[in-house]
């Protein structure tokens, strides 16, 4: 089974890519629905012992915790020391899975592939993109965000240009939905073709 990691900036449009992946029946994990699940469940007692407050209910409270970490990074690390384990052993239940029902292809979506050496781990690498105009839009059509925030968001992430020179594919969302099922078939046309190459 080939593995492809999905990965795009901010408003670029992984969140629909990922669910076009998922219509052509092609298994999807999505990185950040994991984090949310252990934030309610397993992970909650260790944050909460390393960073004291930042549960709700045996829930991790996200601004609470992104209020200790965000400018931190020790606490990140210590963060990713306590979370990263617990993420791994889900997305490896998850390839085996998708492994055994026999998927020719299946996709991690992971928002910080690059930054966090993920790049490894998978068979190829498809960044979505669009235009920086576009971008901004998308993210300052949402309810709670505000340029100060982007711009605090946009400094985490390795740059778009620098994404897409370390692409095996590319996926331009500036054209409609049909031009992304398009390039979606055309990827995984030519994935089947694609050595195994993770390590």
């Amino acid at each position: 089974m080939l593995v492809l990691g999905l990965t795009g900036s901010i408003g670029m449009g992984k969140s629909t890519t990922a669910e076009l992946f998922s219509e052509a029946g092609v298994p999807v994990y999505d990185a950040d629905a994991t984090v949310h699940k252990i934030y309610e469940g397993e992970a909650a007692p260790a944050i909460e012992a390393a960073f004291p407050g930042t549960t709700v209910n045996g829930k991790v409270d996200r601004e609470k915790l992104s209020a200790k970490v965000v400018h931190d990074a020790a606490a990140m690390k210590r963060l990713e020391q306590i979370v990263h384990p617990m993420l791994h052993a889900y997305r490896q239940a998850f390839l085996d899975q998708a492994e055994q029902s026999g998927a020719a292809v299946a996709v991690v979506d992971v928002p910080l592939l690059f930054e966090t050496g993920g790049e490894k781990r998978v068979d190829a690498v498809v960044v979505v993109s669009t235009t920086p105009e576009v971008q901004r839009e998308r993210i300052l059509a949402r309810g709670n965000m505000t340029d100060e925030k982007l711009d605090a968001i946009l400094a985490r992430q390795l740059p778009d240009a620098e994404k897409r020179k370390r692409a095996d594919f590319v996926v331009d969302t500036s054209h409609g939905l049909d031009h992304v099922r398009a390039r979606i078939r055309e990827i995984l046309a030519e994935a089947a073709k694609m050595p195994r190459r993770r390590l």
